[in-house]
């Protein structure tokens, strides 16, 4: 990292000084303090710091900041809880950043933390993961969270010949994204006659931690002796499950799908084994870090059909409830996982 990111901290605070008090239909108002000047420091709060899909988003960040100025400040908890969060909001707080860009481990569990760091005049918005509406501006969407539990549940579908039994590893029981996409597989399920002979036997949870995910897919399989597939929604997850059932022998009786960084996959992708549902997160971390520049410094409004310029990116519309989409995902298959470099 450039020496310029080491700033001094008296530099961060007068940067997170001037940072914008403006208001907008789709997420929450930000209290009292002015439009920041130029360019500021956004601090980076992942659900964990070590999950190579959020270090991935940092660096877009950081290549971002490389183009249009300010500084990223990356720090993050050791467990994905919302809670877990709470004191990183404050220590961002504390040192008066201009804007927090947060993953939310969960819905509301930051969201008092995160009010406060909007009343002290600092932008909040949202990556990945979203956090209530009124704890935030904006919220940075890989993709439209309907898009990706319907791509899942095909994936499977297309996987398992369109019949069986398949289960859902998750994260954790909390993870707001992951849940919205479970619910739209249900609903799905009850109601689409073309899935009518696929059967969701259960969800678990992996905790985001690789050896908990191992587990519980080797446990998965043996409490389900005609499990046919699972579908593992989380960037630790899926690679985890797939290492953990080829070792078993059951990698490929049982199919998996879900979401991973491709590059981590590709050898089980490649034996048509497993599906992958991805995007380029490098990208949602250049989105996300324009995005709460022009909000810091007032160049826009969270409100809807506000537009935000994203350098080489192109041009991105603010939507309903301060979404903002970065594009349609892929399913990674054989024949275009060289197109993934992550």
């Amino acid at each position: 990292m450039k020496c310029r990111r080491s700033i001094a901290l008296a530099v961060t605070l007068a940067l997170g000084a001037a940072v914008s008090g403006c208001a907008g239909d789709g997420g929450a108002t930000r209290a009292g303090a002015a439009c920041a000047s130029g360019p500021v420091t956004v601090g980076y709060l992942p659900k964990l710091g070590t999950d190579p899909y959020m270090t991935t988003i940092r660096d877009g960040a950081n290549a971002a900041a490389e183009e249009i100025g300010g500084d990223v400040l990356y720090t993050a908890p050791s467990e994905a809880t919302g809670a877990a969060q709470i004191p990183f909001v404050n220590q961002l707080i504390a040192k008066k950043v201009g804007a927090i860009v947060i993953s939310g481990s969960d819905l509301n569990g930051a969201a008092a933390a995160l009010k406060k760091a909007q009343q002290a005049g600092i932008t909040v918005i949202s990556v990945d993961s979203d956090v209530a509406p009124d704890a935030r501006s904006l919220f940075i969407n890989q993709a439209r969270t309907a898009e990706l539990g319907a791509k899942m549940l095909d994936s499977m579908a297309e996987l398992m010949g369109g019949q069986g039994e398949f289960a859902v590893l998750s994260s954790t029981e909390t993870a707001v994204n992951q849940n919205a996409w479970i619910k739209d597989m249900k609903a799905r399920l009850a109601t689409d006659p073309k899935l009518k002979e696929m059967k969701l036997v259960t969800v678990a949870y992996g905790q985001e931690k690789a050896d908990v995910n191992a587990q519980k897919a080797k446990s998965l399989v043996q409490a389900y002796p005609d499990l046919k597939g699972i579908v593992v929604p989380a960037g630790i997850g899926l690679p985890a499950a797939a290492e953990a059932l080829s070792q078993t022998g059951d990698l490929g009786r049982v199919k998996l799908t879900g979401l991973a960084p491709a590059s981590l996959i590709k050898k089980y992708v490649r034996s048509g084994d497993v599906q992958d549902i991805w995007w380029n997160v490098h990208d949602l971390g250049h989105l996300s870090y324009y995005a709460a520049q022009a909000l810091a410094q007032c160049k826009i409004e969270a409100k809807r059909g506000q537009k935000i310029s994203a350098g080489s990116l192109g041009t991105f519309t603010v939507g309903d409830q301060g979404e903002v989409v970065l594009g349609p995902a892929t399913v990674v298959t054989p024949e275009n996982i060289d197109d993934f470099a992550f």
